[in-house]
């Protein structure tokens, strides 16, 4: 029961972060910085923290040969495919909500995943609860829908973004029994960094610009995703995950849009209706059903 608690609070604690995340990251975009620049970093520095991390509290990083394939198909996944594909999605959108919104469309795809792949049993009080709680988040977002040019395309890269992350969480349920969170997720990065390697030195920086590039808006925002949206919020994901199971964990993805939508209210960047805060009820109701049968159990 405390090891269900802690991997709620951890699941909790992740959406929270990565909800901040398309606050950040559209802040960047704003100040015109590349997405070739702006990830790598991220992902380049949360796992050069992670590896300290797990330098000093002696984890156990020796990769097993039958588990290197894996590991480079889940940084392949993410954070390649999904930042490049999330970040995309988010530039041609231009709202982090609406990009939240068709990110949190996971748990439906993460719940066919769960059944086929690891045998995992939902309730049909579960599987309303998905459709209930996703309800919810397109009232919240429908009536602050601003399409700029290139929005349909940017709609398109996001479920590229979803497919993929979908692929990452089954990688990391496969990883999770013999590698603890902390060291899947500082894999996945250094990896995924890698990756990012021939597009950092062409688009990346080739239009760098010292007095903006290192100016504090710039540096605080990649400081913030590398250090708290990926380090902390993946290995605490990892860890629910583990603890979880693939579909009720990916459930807590439909809630990171209402969280999006408060604070980036709270932050003075949107302003909600009052059907937008029926919406947030109703997707909160949605989320507390998907997991009504696990508090019982």
């Amino acid at each position: 029961m405390n090891k269900n608690i802690t991997a709620y609070l951890c699941a909790m604690l992740t959406v929270v972060l990565w909800a901040m995340s398309y606050i950040w990251a559209d802040r960047l975009l704003a100040l015109q910085i590349p997405v070739e620049f702006f990830v790598p970093i991220r992902m380049l520095m949360a796992g050069v923290l992670l590896w300290i991390i797990n330098l000093v509290t002696k984890q156990k990083m020796l990769i097993k040969r039958k588990d290197i394939i894996k590991y480079l198909l889940l940084s392949l996944c993410m954070p390649f495919i999904y930042f490049l594909a999330e970040t995309y999605g988010l530039k041609f959108t231009e709202s982090p909500t609406i990009t939240s919104l068709i990110i949190a469309t996971n748990p439906i795809f993460s719940m066919i995943v769960g059944m086929l792949i690891f045998k995992e049993s939902f309730s049909r009080l579960n599987i309303l609860g998905v459709f209930i709680a996703i309800a919810g988040l397109w009232i919240v977002t429908y009536t602050t829908t601003q399409t700029g040019p290139m929005f349909w395309l940017g709609i398109g890269i996001l479920f590229i973004a979803v497919i993929s992350e979908v692929s990452q969480i089954a990688f990391t349920k496969a990883l999770s029994d013999d590698y603890s969170p902390s060291v899947i997720v500082m894999y996945q990065f250094l990896f995924g960094s890698i990756f990012f390697i021939p597009m950092f030195f062409t688009k990346g920086i080739s239009s760098f610009e010292p007095g903006l590039y290192l100016s504090w808006p710039v540096i605080y925002p990649i400081l913030a995703l590398a250090l708290l949206c990926s380090a902390t919020a993946y290995t605490s994901w990892a860890y629910a995950i583990g603890k979880l199971g693939v579909a009720r964990t990916s459930v807590f993805l439909a809630v990171v849009p209402l969280v999006t939508a408060v604070l980036a209210f709270i932050l003075g960047e949107e302003t909600l209706r009052w059907l937008q805060w029926v919406g947030l009820t109703i997707g909160l109701v949605g989320i507390y059903l998907t997991q009504l049968q696990l508090k019982k159990q």
